[in-house]
């Protein structure tokens, strides 16, 4: 199985000022470089005069005033975000109170799925001015995006295809640095792998994920991330080949190689793992599926 993922770890930007990446877009780093956003967040700007803003960012006033200035002189007429968390989503209202663009959105953090919305990093003050939906059409002056709805990494999230330039802004469905997080409950790995699916469906030359440079091979990498997350259930059931394990037994083992601070997150992923296991049959949880109980194959 070939699950190598060409990620890129080098990234030639300035925080603060603004990068030409296409003849319609423009990407601003965020300074909030960490474990979860690697260098930052990018925000992208699409188009000239009159311009939509991806993914705003953190409520980080430095970056908005970066942003703000690189579309100095342009009327910003439309906000698109991918998804709600908080790298993402909150800067949109400082800039909707500096230039009255409107955001267009899934819906609220947890709107994608019923059940209990609790989760550590989501923006649950974000509400789209407007609500979009798979396939929609959102047009401005010499551009046009699809909305393309890829729940799995939250139930909310969007991606925006350019149709002009075949260019997919990806948030973090995929990204260039490092697999993505899925947390339950609003993470979820069947619909996760649907949606690396729904892609690999899809004409699209160029991917611009949120956290990472921009990706060419945009096929092969999806196709990597998904023989990726097969991997890691087939190490699942190698583990539960022993005899029943609680999570973190499994996590000790299966990222034996990974630093210890992110093993938190990593238990996460095996859960969401664990979760679409059980509901196919391959592992069984003794009593109900949660993140205490202990699987057996």
């Amino acid at each position: 199985m070939a699950y190598a993922i060409p990620f890129v770890r080098e990234m030639d930007f300035e925080y603060g000022e603004p990068d030409r990446l296409s003849p319609l877009i423009r990407r601003v780093v965020c300074r909030n470089p960490g474990a979860f956003t690697f260098m930052g967040t990018g925000t992208y700007i699409i188009g000239e005069g009159r311009v939509a803003i991806v993914d705003a960012g953190p409520a980080d006033p430095n970056h908005i005033a970066a942003v703000l200035k690189a579309v100095e002189g342009e009327t910003v007429t439309h906000q698109l975000v991918t998804h709600t968390h908080v790298d993402h989503s909150p800067g949109a209202r400082l800039i909707k109170e500096a230039t009255g663009a409107e955001t267009w959105a899934y819906g609220p953090h947890g709107s994608g799925k019923d059940g209990p919305k609790v989760e550590e990093g989501g923006d649950f003050d974000f509400v789209p001015d407007h609500q979009v939906r798979d396939g929609d059409v959102i047009e401005g002056d010499g551009w046009s995006v699809e909305c393309v709805h890829t729940p799995g990494h939250t139930s909310n999230h969007i991606c925006f295809g350019l149709r002009e330039e075949k260019a997919l802004f990806t948030g973090d469905h995929i990204m260039g640095w490092s697999t993505t997080i899925v947390s339950p409950p609003d993470g979820d790995m069947t619909d996760y792998f649907a949606s690396l699916d729904k892609l690999l469906a899809r004409d699209d030359v160029r991917y611009y994920p949120t956290h990472g440079v921009p990706i060419d091979n945009v096929h092969d990498f999806v196709r990597a991330y998904r023989a990726h997350r097969q991997l890691r259930e087939q190490q699942i059931l190698e583990v539960l080949a022993d005899g029943p394990k609680t999570i973190p037994e499994m996590v000790a083992v299966m990222y034996a190689d990974v630093d210890r601070s992110l093993h938190r997150a990593a238990a996460r992923s095996v859960f969401a793992h664990l979760l679409h296991m059980t509901g196919d049959g391959r592992v069984k949880a003794d009593g109900e599926p949660t993140a205490n109980a202990a699987y057996r194959v």
